[in-house]
């Protein structure tokens, strides 16, 4: 008998199709009723030129960038005008939510169940130690007082005040002086840095989601927007245990990052000015041949302009991941040629040459250089080369609150085979 779960899912599949049925049927007979078959091409034709001027925006610089920026404005511009001069805008929009409906559909029919570490029931921490850094996030040690909370809580608070502190030989002096649980508010190389010796060690860890982005704190399902909440742990917690990416012989929770991005982040301009760096420093790292060569399994990529090796895969389509304790590295590998490789980028087979995901438990990535940039969970470092990363299986006991967010399931891929299957399966 078919339960109510499978059967909602089978109408959610048969929903998608109709829609997306529904959609292309509806331009086509606007296109054979109106003879506006061309505008369906001016269509194509604008994105395509929209992505290419995005490309050249990217990869160069002064005249040519502003000239590309112009094109990627005015391009979907005058795909809008000539619509409404035909009176076709009500094509646009009712095929954008038509295709909206079939994607939302097909997501939720092929959805999988959430798929996490088992929680492990443990006592309280008698002797928790805590890394704070008061600049972390803007400030959130001060704004949400969180030592003040986890003094209260009979925490040893640790504020990072001085200007170069060795986070890690501060985690292994509360060790040594009996702490048996480590945790840090703080952003998330420092986390990291904790993590590795919390893990050496065999004493728990906490994060505390006082960071600006918080990448580690999401995929553990913790509360972003109140880091105080992170602090329940110390009295009503439990644990989960998950992996560490190991870069040499430090610890990642993340990721590590080689070419483009890690350019980049190695500038000492980035924090302060971001958005301007990266336009000032992307030219030169997307365009022209990479030196770097990676290697997973005894595959090699040569020239790929950006690598990414993680904790765990991260979801091409989500950017999240949807489990810490697989026992593999996520790989993830971009090299584009030019303007029709980053165009490619938005169809499957396109994605498919010029982005190459993974898994692995080793990675390499070498290039004919003495050293070569690399962005640690968001830290700016230079490696020697080869640079040599792997995964640590079950490295690191977590504590977390029993009450938290948690983490959603992320949204599958939108298949249509295995939709047409669960929608309309065949009778045997």
């Amino acid at each position: 008998m078919t339960g109510e779960p499978d059967q909602m899912r089978r109408w959610l599949a048969r929903l998608a199709f109709a829609a997306a049925i529904s959609a292309t049927v509806l331009v086509l007979a606007v296109a054979g009723l109106d003879g506006s078959l061309g505008l369906l091409l001016v269509a194509a034709l604008g994105s395509a030129i929209t992505l290419a001027g995005a490309w050249w925006f990217l990869t160069h610089r002064r005249l040519l960038r502003w000239a590309a920026g112009f094109v990627v404005v005015l391009a979907p511009l005058v795909v809008a005008v000539l619509y409404a001069r035909a009176e076709l805008v009500w094509v646009v929009v009712l095929f954008g939510l038509l295709w909206t409906v079939a994607v939302a559909a097909g997501r939720r029919a092929l959805a999988p169940a959430a798929d996490w570490p088992a929680t492990v029931p443990t006592k309280a921490p008698e002797r928790p130690y805590l890394i704070m850094n008061p600049r972390s996030g803007g400030g959130k040690v001060g704004r949400f007082r969180l030592a003040e909370t986890a003094r209260a809580l009979g925490a040893e608070v640790f504020l990072l005040d001085g200007p170069a502190v060795d986070v890690a030989a501060v985690a292994r002096r509360a060790v040594r002086d009996g702490a048996d649980l480590l945790g840090v508010a703080g952003g998330d190389g420092t986390q990291a840095l904790v993590a590795g010796v919390a893990a050496e060690h065999g004493v728990p860890f906490l994060v505390i989601s006082a960071g600006t982005r918080n990448h580690f704190a999401l995929d553990l399902g913790l509360d972003r927007e109140n880091p105080a909440t992170c602090l329940d742990a110390l009295t009503d917690g439990e644990e989960i245990r998950i992996d560490l990416g190991l870069i040499g012989d430090r610890t990642f929770v993340n990721n590590a990052s080689f070419g483009a991005y890690a350019t980049v982040v190695q500038s000492p301009h980035y924090r302060d000015a971001k958005l301007g760096t990266a336009l000032d420093l992307l030219p030169a790292a997307l365009a022209g041949e990479s030196p770097l060569r990676l290697t997973v399994d005894g595959t090699t990529v040569n020239g790929p302009q950006a690598v990414l090796i993680s904790n765990n895969a991260y979801r091409t389509d989500s950017g999240r991941r949807s489990g810490l304790d697989r026992g593999e590295l996520g790989v993830l590998a971009v090299t584009l040629r030019g303007a029709l490789d980053a165009a490619g980028l938005i169809g499957r087979r396109g994605r498919a040459r010029a982005v190459r995901a993974g898994t692995g438990r080793e990675a390499t990535v070498d290039a004919d250089l003495p050293e070569i940039p690399v962005g640690v969970d968001g830290e700016a470092l230079l490696f020697s080369t080869p640079v040599r990363c792997e995964i640590v299986p079950g490295a690191l006991r977590v504590r977390v609150p029993r009450q938290r967010p948690g983490v959603p399931a992320p949204p599958p891929q939108l298949d249509w085979t295995r939709l047409r299957r669960l929608g309309f399966p065949s009778r045997r």
